[in-house]
């Protein structure tokens, strides 16, 4: 889509000789002889670009420049100057102008700075957009914490939903950083229980001894130590939740005390003799494979099937690459907010590094990757160098080879089904890597499937 950009100017010589050299590189063009006919012709057309002149009758540059930057402050505006009114340029800067040029003209270095702050505004458009629909999003779900959009996101958070307001035990399995702590946190939140304690326990943490305290309490005496009576974790979550976090790497020994909790709902503190009844609902969550476990003899197979009345995979970052754009726009809310800096957003040579990665750490990983990125950038957008080594090189280009006669039609499709294969099918990463819209993409493909 062509770029429309206004010359503000009254000199007819100057107005038409920039216009003509804009429409040769391809740009729609506006002209107003005033600052009041540009601002009429800002408001009643998408403006993307605004060149004016500072000394004009009924309004000045200056006065333009400031209702632009007031009124529309993505829309960049570079001001013309005799060398007169250097100094009235210099201040424009300040109030928001990107640049500025005194008369004559370089067509060279301008047309430079018109391709340069359009790609800027691009950019801020766009983080502009997936804010808008990463706020649409978290207001649709009952849950906000669970950034997606993609089908195995919709389809784990619909699971979520129809799980949540029962009493059913769950178990979440999946990958290191996908995020099985949020899986567990939106089930407590969405449920009945939601006003009741919800308790974390990173069980891989703790000793077999101390997890058994941790999870049970001990009376005064107990052990040495053990110096007064303590609640455990169990009988804190009463009317609540309790997360069990690596459940696979508790010893048998606690395993048979979890069994009893989950089948009488009772158990008693260590040293203690009074039997304390709970009512818990339960989610574990594990990266290991149980039933390989239960064949090593290292977890009990009843107590499997009683945590696995619902059983929640959650999917790798890998499998769902559409959802990228929404977790980048989120972590970079976030992590600026925590390091008090103000990065826009990431470059298209940075995006595409980062969708050709395969995230073996998942969630965690790109979040760390994103926090280190906004630390070690020095301009408004994270640029690929800003990026660590092992994600960067990922944006080494690749060859695709063509036979010689082809139509340019010919070319295109090979080009975008290459890379869609490429891209193992990600649409949204094809589009991307190729710089197009994700409808033209949707669009090409279908057009390609009719002619099949």
């Amino acid at each position: 889509m062509n770029k429309t950009i206004l010359v503000c100017d009254d000199e007819k010589n100057i107005r038409e000789g920039l216009a003509l050299a804009l429409e040769l590189e391809d740009y729609s063009v506006l002209l107003a002889d005033s600052g009041e006919a540009a601002w009429k012709l800002i408001n009643k057309n998408d403006v993307d670009l605004v060149i004016t002149d500072l000394r004009m009758e009924k309004m000045s540059g200056d006065e333009l420049l400031k209702k632009v930057v007031g009124s529309y402050p993505n829309i960049p505006v570079v001001i013309l100057t005799g060398h007169g009114t250097i100094e009235t340029a210099v201040t424009a800067m300040r109030d928001g102008a990107v640049d500025f040029f005194t008369k004559p003209v370089a067509l060279d270095r301008l047309l430079l700075l018109v391709k340069k702050s359009l790609r800027h505004k691009d950019l801020l458009d766009e983080n502009i957009k997936i804010k808008e629909e990463l706020a649409a999003l978290k207001a649709s779900q009952n849950y906000g914490k669970m950034i997606g959009n993609s089908e195995k996101i919709k389809k784990l958070l619909e699971t979520i939903s129809q799980v949540a307001p029962t009493k059913a035990s769950v178990l979440v399995t999946g990958e290191s950083g996908v995020g099985k702590e949020l899986v567990a946190d939106a089930l407590h939140q969405i449920s009945n229980r939601r006003n009741g304690p919800f308790i974390k326990v990173h069980c891989a943490a703790l000793s077999d001894s101390l997890l058994e305290s941790e999870l049970f309490g001990h009376e005064k005496g107990a052990f040495t130590g053990a110096i007064a009576t303590k609640k455990g974790r169990f009988e804190l979550a009463d009317g609540g939740t309790i997360f069990l976090d690596e459940i696979g790497d508790i010893s048998l020994s606690t395993q048979i005390k979890i069994l009893r909790v989950l089948q009488e709902r009772q158990f008693e503190r260590v040293g203690g003799v009074k039997t304390i009844t709970v009512d818990v609902r339960i989610v574990t969550a594990t990266n290991k494979d149980l039933l390989e476990e239960i064949t090593k003899g290292t977890f009990r197979e009843d107590l499997y099937y009683r945590l696995n009345v619902v059983h929640v995979e959650v999917p790798p970052l890998r499998e769902r690459m559409e959802d990228i754009p929404l977790l980048l726009t989120a972590f970079l809310d976030q992590i600026n907010k925590e390091n008090n800096t103000d990065v826009k957003g990431f470059t298209p040579e940075a995006k595409s590094a980062l969708y050709r990665y395969d995230w073996p750490g998942n969630i965690r990983e790109l979040r760390n990757c994103v926090e280190a990125a906004i630390v070690l950038c020095k301009g408004e957008f994270v640029e690929l160098n800003d990026l660590p080594p092992n994600i960067s090189k990922n944006n080494e280009s690749q060859s695709i080879s063509l036979d010689i006669g082809l139509s340019l039609a010919e070319v295109e499709k090979q080009v975008i089904l290459t890379t869609l294969n490429n891209c193992k099918g990600n649409k949204s990463k094809t589009a991307e890597v190729l710089k197009i819209g994700r409808k033209t993409l949707h669009r090409k493909l279908e057009e390609y499937k009719e002619k099949e």
